[in-house]
């Protein structure tokens, strides 16, 4: 069935999926996390799609692994506790104290995870792209692509609000802050794209 989809050495990866789903889905349901069960169905949704669409975008593999890596460090960070706190709420390094609160885990996830999804939009249009286009103008769709995709997480957190009252969704502080990260990671991700590919694909300068 996986091999209609997906490359033979690409087949691991959604086992690990599969394997880091079930295992957080029996915790979320244990601890009655409604919260992350909704996220769950939404991991669930965007693996199938990944799966479905990897035919016709070729998904390279380490882009898969690092969007693995993402649906894990989420879940984990909705599920795993250090002291009184998840690990979504654990700050990292203190920045910056109140309101703003940085650095924390959550918002490292938030540069990685946006930063990962930036470069899926790459690929997702790097099938149609011209062997000569403009890369202000790519770099500039993708990173606005990974921001759309950020803002469709909030409207996703927003979602889960209004079905579980308790959730550990912040306020506008939060989700301002969460833009802010969503944008730092596209940027990164942007420029790995830049100088990872210029040389494969040459562009004209704008």
């Amino acid at each position: 069935m996986l091999e209609k989809y997906m490359q033979k050495n690409q087949i691991p990866i959604v086992w690990v999926n599969i394997i880091a789903i079930a295992v957080f889905s029996v915790f979320f349901a244990k601890n009655r996390n409604f919260e992350f069960m909704i996220y769950i169905v939404v991991i669930i949704f965007f693996m199938w799609l990944f799966i479905y669409t990897n035919k016709r975008v070729r998904y390279p593999s380490n882009v898969l692994w690092a969007l693995t890596i993402w649906s894990i460090l989420h879940m984990a960070g909705g599920g795993i506790k250090i002291g009184d706190d998840v690990l979504y709420a654990k700050m990292i390094y203190e920045f910056i104290g109140e309101p703003y609160s940085i650095l924390k885990y959550d918002q490292i996830v938030h540069v990685y995870g946006f930063g990962v999804a930036t470069l899926v939009m790459f690929h997702v249009i790097k099938p149609i792209l011209n062997h000569k286009y403009s890369w202000t103008r790519i770099l500039i769709v993708i990173s606005m692509a990974g921001l759309g995709l950020g803002a469709l997480n909030e409207i996703i957190e927003f979602g889960a609000t209004v079905l579980v009252p308790e959730t550990g969704v912040g306020g506008y502080i939060n989700t301002s802050l969460d833009s802010v990260f969503n944008l730092i990671g596209a940027l990164v991700a942007s420029t790995y794209i830049y100088y990872s590919e210029k040389n494969d694909r040459p562009a004209k300068a704008s």
